[in-house]
């Protein structure tokens, strides 16, 4: 790649922490000729940390069309730069259009990668991720909701998605009223002071919200487990009472549970209920 190519630079940033911009990213930023962002007031900030003053040029689902009519004989000629508010750029953000129109006109475009909020979500899940669906964001409607939800049901792959602070308990009590027996994990303020995953059953979940007070603010990263492709759900699990025993007298509740699932593959949210049900008993 030349130093001063003309065309189209998809760069990623930061999601929190600042210094998690690469060198690459920097040094397209400050050969860029003009710089397409969402918000040129969030992005003026990451500007001003890199002591680099550009143009800043504001795209968004609505006048993504009006945009690259205004830049199309620049992105002939002239070094742009594409970035998000955070992140990598057309991943659940505009820039969709504006790459497909520098594809259709065999205008020159290359990516930077760098920090996107799905990966450490995934990795701090605890749920296995050699494959998985990333799904957007969670949607608004009822309607929607069940046939994303049901998606995710049906899904033997870990499924990853965004959900707004104002949706994040809809979520979790839409996913509790479709009986969504899978072990969740839920990530906020990724890479920041405040970073946080909350992992466990949807009750366990609500439950870590409200008892912690956790801030629902923000944008989080849900990820869900796939359904277990095992035929062992009508196992009765009665028939390992006594094993289950001997395992809490050496293990925790939570390690047993642990132990039970990769035994028998039936899913830990009943597993869970079951153990915690016979350890009431024994007490």
């Amino acid at each position: 790649m030349k130093k001063n190519s003309s065309g189209l630079f998809i760069v990623a940033t930061p999601i929190g922490n600042l210094k998690d911009i690469s060198e690459r990213a920097k040094e397209a930023i400050f050969e860029a000729d003009l710089v397409v962002c969402e918000n040129p007031k969030h992005s003026l900030k990451l500007l001003n940390n890199l002591g680099i003053k550009k143009k800043l040029l504001s795209l968004h689902d609505y006048n993504e069309t009006l945009i690259i009519n205004k830049i199309s004989k620049e992105l002939s000629n002239k070094k742009i730069v594409l970035i998000s508010d955070a992140g990598s750029p057309l991943i659940s953000d505009p820039g969709f259009k504006l790459v497909r129109y520098c594809i259709d006109n065999n205008i020159y475009i290359t990516s930077i990668p760098g920090s996107c909020s799905i990966i450490p979500a995934l990795q701090l899940s605890g749920i296995p991720i050699n494959e998985f669906s990333y799904l957007g964001f969670f949607p608004k409607s009822k309607n929607k909701m069940k046939f994303f939800i049901n998606e995710i049901k049906n899904s033997i792959r870990t499924s990853v998605f965004f959900v707004s602070s104002n949706k994040l308990i809809d979520c979790l009590n839409f996913i509790k009223s479709e009986d969504l027996d899978r072990t969740i994990s839920i990530a906020k303020e990724l890479t920041k002071i405040n970073e946080n995953v909350l992992r466990g059953s949807h009750e366990q979940i609500i439950s870590q919200i409200t008892n912690q007070q956790i801030l629902t603010k923000g944008e989080f990263v849900v990820v869900v487990e796939g359904k277990s492709i095992k035929k062992t759900e009508n196992i009765n699990l009665s028939i390992y009472n006594d094993t289950i025993t001997m395992l809490l007298l050496k293990f925790s509740l939570t390690e047993v549970v642990e132990i039970v699932h990769k035994l028998i593959g039936i899913n830990k949210n009943k597993i869970y209920k079951w153990v915690l049900k016979l350890k009431k008993y024994q007490n």
